[in-house]
């Protein structure tokens, strides 16, 4: 869909006031407005409390494709985000003079050093039985091949047992795992341990069918892992197409020879930062909501997908309550950690810093599954029933927009470390059929992306997070 509005637009006072009128807190808006921000009268349901604010809120997100625009300017700007790129630290520049421009307070970028893994030219070509390039990406943390690459026989297996059952045919070869998609945590387990598995058996280097549903000749990277004590081999994808068609080759007992080069490379940590920004509470300041996604991405693609839209409707949402003056009883906090793909350096960081005032967070929200239709959010199996039960009433604020279920059972992988100190935490569930076709590929730009969408991503989560931050009482434990 193509918007007409640019991304540098900022809704102008006139704006915000016919906003204001249009969904009916004009003339009658400061009572309405402070009888949800100051009542304490426990009698009084989320719903009668909070309804109008809700639908500021929502109105507001849904009035124009400003958060697309914004996150189109980010991408098409400054491209993939990698850890220890110069892309990522010039997004990160870019963000905090944004965020001080609308007037989000405390903004700053928190220190994190983290991994530099570079991929470097890379290639595979097919040479028995006929000669053919073959998409490849190489997976994150991988080794090199020696520089005039790897030439070997490949051996197709279909599962980690399927190997080991063929072990003594592994040896000297390329394996190649040809794994159908299940579920990502299930398939994923081979681009992790792959290599090791395959290298315990001997292979000289190893390949697996990239870890998705569906693919256009599109291979998917992401991180692996080596197993201490096993040596160390070349660790790379191909197509789901291709890898199909090894395995046709080798089931009609054809031959098959490869030629693996890959000049990837660990280089020493430097540094890279957490962006974070703010609306500071009226009453409790030192209370906090967060709220926010991942601002790395993987070297390919523009990372719209995973996981710029995430932060840049985390911000949005927070940026809306300031637009429109609704400033909750307890800071809201937006965090756009760095490293979730490889390493989890920025989530760790964010923990470590915030140890002794662990208490004072109330709730940690989190979006990493692309910015499709929400559906609702998933809510942390460890809280309370009390705590469930109260993100329940919230949610039926958004049941407007079809995004005010709440299940059990939820977060994000960078929220985790929070959690695990005791701080509910809850993930934003979207309708992600199309996620993994284009997660951690070139694929994941911003045309997979919808303004209207995306703009009811960033009004569920900032209703959420602000009926939560302006609750009479502390979201309990």
């Amino acid at each position: 869909m193509r918007c007409s509005r640019s991304a540098t637009f900022r809704p102008t006072r006139p704006t915000l006031l016919y906003l204001a009128l249009v969904i009916g807190a004009g003339a009658g808006a400061p009572q309405a407005l402070g009888a949800a921000q100051g009542s304490t009268n426990g009698d009084r349901s989320i719903a009668d409390m909070y309804g109008a604010a809700a639908d500021r809120l929502i109105h507001a997100a849904l009035a124009d494709s400003f958060a697309y625009q914004r996150l189109a300017t980010l991408t098409d700007k400054f491209g993939h985000r990698f850890s220890g790129s110069e892309s990522l630290e010039r997004a990160i520049d870019w963000i905090l003079e944004e965020m001080k421009r609308d007037g989000l307070e405390n903004v700053r970028g928190q220190p994190v050093e983290v991994p530099r893994w570079v991929r470097g030219g890379e290639s595979l070509e097919l040479t028995q039985p006929r000669t053919r390039e073959l998409p490849m990406l190489g997976l994150g943390g991988s080794i090199a091949t020696p520089p005039g690459g790897i030439r070997g026989e490949v051996l197709v297996v279909e599962s980690f047992r399927d190997l080991e059952a063929r072990a003594e045919e592994a040896r000297g070869k390329i394996v190649l795992f040809d794994v159908e998609f299940t579920e990502y945590r299930e398939t994923v387990r081979y681009r992790v341990e792959g290599a090791s598995a395959a290298a315990q058996a001997g292979a000289v280097a190893s390949l697996i069918r990239s870890v998705g549903p569906y693919s256009i000749q599109t291979p998917h990277t992401g991180s692996m892992r080596y197993e201490e004590g096993v040596p160390k081999i070349p660790h790379a994808a191909i197509t789901a197409e291709d890898a199909a068609m090894l395995h046709r080759m080798q089931d009609r007992g054809e031959r098959i020879e490869v030629h693996l080069r890959m000049s990837a490379r660990s280089l020493p940590d430097v540094m890279s930062r957490n962006v974070i920004g703010e609306i500071v509470g009226r009453e409790h300041p030192e209370e906090v909501i967060v709220i926010g996604g991942h601002i790395d991405s993987w070297d390919v693609g523009q990372g719209a997908m995973d996981d710029g839209g995430g932060c840049v409707a985390a911000w949005e949402a927070v940026r809306l309550m300031h637009a429109l003056g609704m400033r909750p009883r307890r800071t809201v906090r937006v965090v756009m950690w760095t490293n979730e793909e490889n390493g989890l350096r920025g989530a760790k960081a964010y923990r470590d810093d915030q140890l002794d005032d662990i208490e004072n967070h109330l709730l940690a929200i989190e979006s990493d599954g692309g910015v499709f239709k929400p559906l609702g959010f998933g809510f942390g199996s460890s809280a309370s029933i009390e705590s469930y039960e109260t993100i329940v009433e919230v949610g039926r604020l958004l049941d407007r927009i079809g995004a005010g279920e709440v299940s059990r059972g939820g977060g994000g992988a960078d929220i985790r470390p929070l959690m695990e100190l005791g701080v509910p935490g809850m993930g934003l569930r979207v309708e992600r059929a199309r996620y993994f076709w284009y997660h951690h590929t070139e694929a994941d730009t911003m045309d997979k992306l919808d303004p209207h969408e995306m703009g009811l991503s960033v009004a569920a989560l900032a209703v959420m997070a602000y009926v939560v931050a302006d609750m009479p009482e502390r979201l309990p434990r």
